[in-house]
């Protein structure tokens, strides 16, 4: 296996170069995507490279971006449309729940909508409001949305190239703080079922922390710091937050007996409610704590200067794993 590192970004950029150059039905849309390179330049030199028809730079109107995008995917393209920030892709809601997300079910499969949406989410860069938030579990309540995040440069790359040549659409949620982490890719390995799977990030034996996307970075940190007290704790990274891959979760927590989950979105209603509710269901027998959950706090995103006392820490991660483990 030849590899190359790179930065997270620049495995998402590679990913839809690669895209862009097998296939003449993508394109890319959104706003300053072209000659600026998006905000965080990960659409740097695509619009030299292949032309202003398939990188189109747009009016500042996301209801607009995937409204286009849903009749381009009906006239065989593949869209893949850039979100500039989170809290933007609320005038697009109704376009992505009512629209993009029933078509194929509306029109009995005849009509397939493979849309891929990138999201830049979550926290951690000081930004302002609406700039920081973590939406995703608004989309996976909705039925007909894949909803996936990656955590390394490797799943990035290989999740953006499965996202664009899915037939269904996908909201793809990148963890914007994690844009410079670097690591090593293998631009040859396109095809894994990332979608549809998650990962054993670090195996151990006392406690299972489930998380995605931006929280993984800190989960595995916790994990290394718990293991210089002598606890040996199993990550894994779901990659994808819908559709679920119970399975893996499943068998991890048999296995370690207590539960973790961690998230940067809000506890209440999140994500991580579901792989609870899942894991008390099929695990119920081989628990030995209840599930504990280290997200967000059901507030508005607070401003910069006190972001890192709303997002999960690894105090805080520690914290639960102690309380899990005192049961």
């Amino acid at each position: 296996m030849s590899t190359t590192r790179m930065t997270l970004g620049k495995a998402v950029n590679e990913a839809l170069r690669a895209s862009l150059e097998t296939d003449p039905q993508v394109m890319l849309m959104g706003e300053d995507i072209g000659a600026l390179g998006g905000v965080f330049r990960v659409t740097d030199g695509l619009q030299k490279d292949f032309g202003e028809t398939r990188v189109v730079d747009s009016p500042l109107a996301e209801s607009g971006i995937v409204g286009t995008a849903i009749g381009l995917a009906m006239r065989g393209y593949r869209p893949v449309c850039e979100i500039q920030f989170d809290g933007f892709v609320f005038p697009a809601y109704d376009q992505i729940t009512t629209q993009l997300a029933k078509i194929h079910n509306r029109s009995a499969g005849r009509i397939t909508m493979p849309v891929v949406i990138r999201i830049p989410f979550g926290g951690g860069i000081g930004a302002i409001e609406h700039h920081s938030e973590s939406p995703e579990a608004l989309f996976a309540h909705t039925a007909g949305l894949r909803v996936v995040s990656p955590s390394t440069p490797q799943d990035a790359y290989t999740m953006m190239r499965e996202a664009i040549a899915s037939p269904d659409p996908v909201l793809f949620f990148e963890p914007k703080a994690r844009y410079w982490d670097k690591g090593e890719v293998d631009l040859s390995l396109t095809d894994a079922a990332m979608l549809d799977s998650a990962r054993v990030a670090r195996s151990g034996t006392d406690a299972t922390l489930v998380t995605y996307g931006p929280a993984t970075h800190v989960t595995l940190k916790a994990a290394e710091a718990a293991a210089a007290e002598g606890r040996n704790l199993e990550v894994v990274d779901l990659r994808t937050v819908s559709p679920l891959d119970v399975r893996t979760v499943v068998e991890s927590v048999r296995r370690t007996g207590r539960c973790v989950v961690v998230h940067e979105a809000s506890s209440y209603f999140g994500a991580g409610a579901e792989v609870a509710a899942q894991v008390s269901e099929q695990c119920f027998y081989h628990l030995e704590a209840p599930v504990l959950r280290v997200a967000g706090f059901h507030t508005p995103y607070p401003v910069a200067k006190i972001e890192h006392d709303h997002l999960p820490s690894v105090d805080r991660i520690l914290d639960a794993v102690e309380r899990t483990l005192a049961f």
